[in-house]
């Protein structure tokens, strides 16, 4: 009975323990929150007191500043009825008549109460505050500077200068004190005005350049080839000025101002059988008659030695200014021609042409709407120049038609040039046989044949020229030369065979001065004998100046030729322009909607911009300058206003009557070869100039050089004249044969050394700028390596991480498993048998499933594992993860 009695107390005691463990843990679990919720109550409270700390600071500052706002009002009202009571005492005095000024200073009075009041006071601002107001200016500069490379609109861009300015310039004067500030402020003023002074003074040197935005604008329409045009044009526009001020400075005006009057000598004075004529248009259009006795031509000039009270060297600055000009010309041109080159040195980097166009091509201070129109065209015309350039690089075409194509086209160029050389012989030689039987009896064509013939060569042959170009399949840009190199032969050739059919004519007015010449000399003769034996004492006969008997001045002939030719050429352009373009685009744009086809894309369709064709003919108007100038001053102020007109009517024909070009391409940069024509035109120019002036001697009655054998015998009658002696000996010695040879031989070899110098140093750069591609692409190869291995090394670290997380894992679960089952065979010792729930039949313990492995995702693996900066892991320790109560079955 005991015993019986004992086993149920046994098995009660046992169930009042295994009721007693699961209120001890619901104990646990209790304290454990409780505790949480103390911590988040304590973590509350610090952050309260922490709050109430911040808003007593606070509290104070808004007390000192109230308080100083406070004394500034108190201090600007002491001022302000400072300032009334001195502005009624200043009423009271005033009579009726000042009272009209009171408002105004009344007015001037608020105004300086306002800036006052709006000004900082530095005594007001606490050390922190003042340093605050210091990095607050900093900053607001810091945003003015960099704001251009912002991508913000414009209008933010522009309420944010504008508030930066104004902050800037209000806040700026408190970071002194007293008359430290003064000084500071004075400082801050004087280089703000320094500093807009000089935007203004480049803005002013950029608004001085003549059409520079015209060029712009085209440019940005037509692409950099057109542009390349009108940029040549201004720059001619400019050397021709310096000509004429040359010319008409120290020729034209000293002789019209000192020289004798019109009238008074024989070549001064139109001759008695041309007076009638002499005011006739078709005369003065021709430049006879009055023109040609005028200070525009070579035969007014009196050879006088000295004129005028200021005694005046006429015929030595005559001959100083021709060789003057023309110097000056060969130093702008080869100074033009370094310049460009040290430009082009550096070569144009064309790596990443696409990106740098894409990315920071556009400018994002414009707030114009036109300008920025301009841009957007601009960039779009320079993509195009991109990819047709990226386009000709990859071409590969067949070498052999190509050649084949290449050879037939120069064969008809050279058969154009050689028929249009001929045409113009021809027709000097005609022109000088219908001279010879009178002009008066021919009609005009016949009279101007030699220079329409050749301006009609000038328009008609780069048209064909342009046609068999097509032929040869080149880059636009080297199609370009080819034209420019045929058009200039045209030129040249054209310009040589009416110099050497002017030769010819020449001859034959030298041959004629010379019967004049003795016909005058039998006739003065005569008349001296015929007065000298009636009566030796009576005065010697006068004739009027223009019943005296003169000879034909060949160099004023050669002058009228070439200042026809100019003429010629000119009207004949104009008119190009208003039939060829003008016409053209007026009747495509009204007559294609009445019309069968499509005008505009096909026949005639409007018409492109011929640069070459306008090129060539620039600078082979410039060659005539040159050449004629010395026998007709008045030229370069003929192609002043040349180049001035065609400035205004070419960019109106482009951009209202033109089309961009299909294939638009970028000129060269540099321009050189354009003032490589040029300088060859000038230099063949000079040669028949010089050739007249030291071989033919000057007429005898006519031009600053008559009575003299040779031109140039003007510099010897000065040294002679007006320097000692000696000066004059060492001028005859520095100018033999034997010294100037050899100096000459000296300049070519020099000249020779430093091309070789520059090819060599040219050489040198392409040779580093290959290594610096190839060292670019070195280094970029070893930084894709170097990514690669730091990839694979954070991918290896990555996945070492991961498998310690997941051992850790596994031990703290294990551990877990452990003390779980330590617990259960406690319980198991204490009641002497398993729970049905936690041993099988066989008594093996139950099977349990080991948890998945954790995913980190893929936004927060750095945060987890990983420091943000390199791929190091960091050291993490074992974290316990919590195994939910095993529960009865």
């Amino acid at each position: 009975m005991k015993k019986g009695r004992r086993d149920p107390e046994a098995k009660g005691g046992e169930r009042e323990e295994e009721e007693e463990q699961p209120e001890m843990k619901r104990c646990k679990t209790a304290k454990r929150r409780k505790n949480i919720k103390n911590e988040n109550a304590r973590k509350m409270e610090e952050e309260e007191e922490e709050a109430e700390v911040r808003n007593a600071k606070r509290k104070k500052k808004h007390a000192k500043r109230e308080k100083g706002e406070r004394e500034e009002r108190e201090e600007d009202g002491g001022k302000r009825r400072v300032k009334e009571k001195a502005r009624e005492g200043r009423r009271r005095t005033h009579t009726r008549v000042e009272t009209s000024s009171e408002p105004e200073t009344s007015e001037e009075d608020e105004l300086e109460e306002e800036s006052e009041e709006s000004e900082v006071r530095p005594e007001s601002l606490s050390p922190e505050e003042l340093e605050m107001l210091k990095e607050a200016v900093y900053e607001r500069k810091k945003l003015v500077q960099g704001l251009r490379g912002k991508p913000w609109p414009m209008k933010e861009k522009l309420v944010t200068l504008r508030e930066s300015q104004e902050f800037v310039e209000k806040y700026e004067g408190a970071l002194g004190k007293g008359k430290g500030r003064k000084i500071y402020a004075y400082k801050v003023m004087m280089s703000k005005k320094w500093m807009k002074f000089q935007r203004d003074f480049e803005n002013f040197k950029t608004a001085c350049i003549p059409w520079e935005m015209k060029i712009k604008e085209i440019e940005s329409h037509f692409g950099s080839s057109v542009a390349s045009y009108f940029i040549f044009l201004r720059w001619m526009y400019g050397i021709n000025m310096i000509l004429f001020c040359l010319t008409f400075g120290l020729v034209m005006v000293p002789e019209a101002l000192m020289g004798r009057p019109y009238g008074t000598i024989p070549r001064k004075t139109v001759p008695r059988a041309e007076a009638a004529s002499a005011m006739d248009f078709a005369v003065l259009w021709d430049f006879g008659g009055y023109a040609q006795y005028s200070v525009l031509f070579y035969g007014y000039y009196n050879n006088q030695r000295a004129i005028g009270w200021l005694k005046f060297r006429m015929p030595l600055s005559y001959f100083l200014v021709g060789v003057g000009t023309v110097a000056y010309s060969y130093m702008v041109v080869i100074r033009t021609m370094a310049r460009n080159a040290n430009e082009s040195g550096v070569g144009d980097d064309n790596s990443f042409n696409f990106s740098w166009k894409m990315f920071t091509s556009w400018d994002y201070l414009i707030g114009n709407p036109e300008t920025a129109d301009n841009k957007f065209a601009s960039i779009t015309t320079s993509f195009k120049e991109a990819i047709l350039e990226e386009q000709e690089s990859c071409k590969d075409d067949n070498i052999h038609l190509t050649r084949f194509l290449r050879v037939l086209a120069n064969f008809l160029v050279l058969c154009c040039l050689a028929g249009s050389g001929y045409l113009i012989y021809f027709v000097v030689r005609r022109s000088q046989k219908f001279a010879l039987e009178g002009l008066e009896t021919h009609t005009w064509w016949e009279r101007n044949e030699v220079n329409m013939v050749m301006s009609l060569l000038g328009m008609f042959c780069p048209m064909l020229f342009d046609v068999i170009s097509a032929l040869e399949n080149y880059h636009p840009r080297v199609a370009l030369q080819w034209q420019l190199g045929r058009i200039f032969a045209l030129f040249l050739g054209n310009l040589y065979t009416f110099i050497i059919a002017l030769m010819d004519e020449i001859n034959l007015k030298r041959e004629e001065e010379k019967i004049i010449k003795f016909n005058i000399t039998m006739w003065e003769a005569s008349l001296y004998n015929a007065t000298g034996s009636e009566n030796s004492t009576a005065l010697p006969v006068t004739f009027h100046p223009a019943d005296v008997p003169r000879g034909p001045c060949w160099e004023t002939m050669v002058g009228q030729e070439f200042v026809r030719l100019i003429i010629s050429d000119t009207m004949t352009t104009y008119i190009t322009l208003l039939i060829g373009d003008f016409l053209r685009a007026v009747l495509v744009r009204f007559l294609n909607y009445c019309w069968c086809w499509d005008l505009e894309a096909g026949f005639p369709s409007y018409s492109e911009f011929d640069v070459s064709g306008n090129v060539l003919g620039l600078i082979f108007n410039q060659g005539m300058i040159w050449m004629g100038a010395f026998y007709a001053p008045c030229l370069p102020a003929l192609n002043v206003l040349r180049l001035h007109v065609s400035m205004y009517l070419q960019c109106w024909a482009v951009m209202c009557c033109n089309v961009p070009q299909e294939r638009v391409f970028k000129a060269s940069g540099s321009n050189n070869f354009y003032m490589a024509m040029l300088l060859v035109i000038l230099f063949l120019s000079t040669l028949p100039a010089i050739y007249t002036i030291v071989t033919i001697p000057p007429s005898f009655d006519c031009g600053p050089f008559s009575g003299k054998k040779r031109m140039f015998d003007v510099i010897q009658e000065t040294l002679e004249s007006d320097f000692p002696a000696w000066f004059s000996k060492v001028f005859s010695y520095a100018s033999n044969p034997g010294l100037v040879l050899p100096f000459i031989l000296l300049m070519v070899l020099a000249i020779y050394y430093l091309q070789s110098t520059s090819k060599s140093y040219k050489e040198a750069n392409v040779d580093l700028k290959k290594k610096l591609q190839t060292q670019n692409e070195e280094n970029k190869r070893k930084n894709k390596l170097a990514a690669l291995k730091a990839q694979t090394d954070l991918e290896e670290a990555r996945a070492a991480t991961q498998t310690a997380e997941q051992k850790n894992n596994n031990a703290s679960l294990q551990h877990q498993h452990a003390e779980e089952e330590e617990d259960l065979g406690s319980s198991q010792r204490k009641n002497g048998r398993p729970p049905p729930s936690v041993r099988h039949q066989d008594g093996r313990p139950p099977a349990t499933r080991a948890p998945a492995p954790r995913t980190l995702h893929p936004d927060t693996h750095r945060s987890l594992g990983y420091l943000p900066g390199g791929g190091f892991p960091q050291q993490r320790e074992p974290r316990m993860h919590r195994v939910p109560s095993l529960q009865r079955h």
